[in-house]
C-alpha cells in the first residue's frame, strides 16, 4: 500500500504492482476507485484526477484477487470486534463490493485470521480513543480502517439478531460514567 500525491511514486507503485487499486482518501461508496490492470493506457490521467495534479494524496493498493469473496466490513467498539463480518460482494463484472456500487451483502463468521487482525488493530484504537470503527479485509489483509464512516450496522443487526448501535451506546454510557467517577 501506499498513500502520496506524488505522480513519480504512483507510477512507480503501478510499475512494482502491476495490478492496483487507486483510491481517494476520503471517499465512501467505492466512489473515485480504479482497478488499473498492467498496460492500461490511462495511468496518468487517473493520477492526475485522482490526485488533482498532484494536489491531494490517493491511496494505492495491489490489487487482492480474493474481493471475489467479498471486501469484509468488521465493526469494532472500543478496540472489539461486533463477533461478526458483513462481506460485501462485488455485482458480475465489477472490482468494488461496496453497496452502494451495486454490491450485495453477506453475513459471514470471522475467520481466524479476521479475529487476528482485530487483535493487532483493537488495542490502538483503543488507546487512541477510537470508539466505532470499520474495519476493511479482503482475504488474508487489512486493507483500510474507516473512522468516518463504518457502515453495515442495520445489515448486521438484522442477519445476526445484534443491537450494535445498543452496545456502542452503552459504551459511550460506560465511557461518560468513567468520567463523572
Amino acid at each position: 500500500m501506499l498513500v502520496s500525491r506524488k505522480k513519480e511514486l504512483l507510477q512507480d507503485f503501478y510499475k512494482a504492482q502491476k495490478d492496483v487499486i487507486f483510491k481517494p482518501l476520503d471517499g465512501m461508496g467505492g466512489t473515485g476507485v480504479f482497478r488499473i490492470k498492467p498496460g492500461d493506457p490511462n495511468i496518468s490521467v487517473i493520477i492526475e484526477t485522482l490526485t488533482e495534479y498532484g494536489t491531494r494524496q490517493i491511496m494505492a493498493q495491489t490489487f487482492i484477487p480474493e474481493i471475489s469473496s467479498g471486501d469484509k466490513r468488521i465493526l469494532m467498539i472500543d478496540g472489539k470486534s461486533v463477533g461478526f463480518a458483513l462481506a460485501r460482494l462485488p455485482a458480475a463484472n465489477e472490482t468494488r463490493g461496496n453497496l452502494a456500487a451495486g454490491g450485495t451483502a453477506k453475513g459471514v463468521e470471522l475467520s481466524d485470521r479476521d479475529r487476528w487482525i482485530c487483535d493487532q488493530v483493537g488495542p490502538t484504537l483503543k488507546e487512541n480513543g477510537l470508539l466505532f470503527v470499520g474495519l476493511d479485509v479482503i482475504g488474508d489483509y487489512l486493507t483500510e480502517v474507516n473512522v468516518t464512516s463504518p457502515t453495515c450496522i442495520r445489515e448486521l443487526d438484522e442477519i445476526f439478531n445484534l443491537d450494535i448501535a445498543g452496545d456502542l451506546m452503552n459504551c459511550i454510557e460506560q465511557k461518560l460514567q468513567q468520567l463523572r467517577d
